[in-house]
C-alpha cells in the first residue's frame, strides 16, 4: 500500500513538533485494512492520537465512506494540538483527556486501536468492555526487546497474558513491525 497523503502530512507535523511515537507503517497499513472492514454505520476509537498518523491510516482505510463515526483520544494537550492541525473529515472527533474517564460517554466500538498506556497498560478491561460484539481490538508496541525498557517489558507481558487468555476474545499475536496483538470480541 502506498503512504496516503494525510499520513505523510501527519508525519511531517510530528517531525516539526519533535513527536517521535507515530505508528509504524506496517501497523498503519493493518489499521487501514481493519478500518475498511468496519460495518456500515460502525464506530472506531483510537487511543493515543499522537500527531495523527494512526488516525490518518484509519481515514485512508475508510476511503470515501462517511458512515463511520471515528473518535481519537489524546491525553497530552500539546500533542493533541499537533493532531488538531490536520484537515480531518467531519466524521472524525478529536478528544483531549484520559480515555478511561471518557468511556462512559463514548459508548461501544467496532474497532479500537490501543496505542497509548491508558486503555492498554491501565484500564485494559475497560477497553475490552468498550468493544461491541464482533468488534476488533488492535494493540501495538508489544515487542519489548525493541524498547529495552524493563517497565515496558513488564507492562506488555501483562497485556499480552491478559488478551491471549481473556474468554471474551479470540486473539492472535503477530511478531512483526512493533509487535501487535489483534483481538476479536466474541458475539
Amino acid at each position: 500500500m502506498h503512504t496516503p497523503a494525510q499520513v505523510t502530512e501527519s508525519l511531517a507535523r510530528a517531525r516539526a513538533a519533535g513527536f517521535t511515537m507515530s505508528s509504524e507503517p506496517g501497523v498503519g497499513e493493518l489499521l487501514a485494512t481493519l478500518a475498511c472492514a468496519v460495518r456500515p454505520g460502525g464506530r472506531v476509537l483510537e487511543i493515543g492520537t499522537g500527531a495523527g498518523a494512526g488516525l490518518a491510516w484509519v481515514v485512508a482505510g475508510l476511503g470515501s465512506r462517511t458512515d463511520v463515526d471515528v473518535h481519537s483520544v489524546e491525553v497530552d494537550p500539546a500533542v493533541a494540538e499537533v493532531a488538531a492541525a490536520g484537515a480531518w473529515p467531519p466524521f472524525v472527533r478529536l478528544h483531549t483527556g484520559d480515555v478511561l474517564g471518557l468511556y462512559d460517554r463514548l459508548g461501544a466500538f467496532d474497532l479500537i486501536f490501543a496505542d497509548a498506556p491508558g486503555g492498554k497498560w491501565t484500564g485494559l478491561d475497560s477497553t475490552v468492555a468498550a468493544l461491541a460484539p464482533g468488534g476488533l481490538l488492535l494493540v501495538d508496541d508489544m515487542t519489548p526487546p525493541r524498547w529495552g525498557d524493563p517497565e515496558h517489558e513488564e507492562n506488555t507481558g501483562r497485556v499480552r497474558a491478559t488478551l491471549l487468555a481473556d474468554p471474551r476474545l479470540v486473539a492472535v499475536e503477530m511478531r512483526w513491525s512493533s509487535g501487535v496483538i489483534l483481538c476479536a470480541r466474541r458475539w
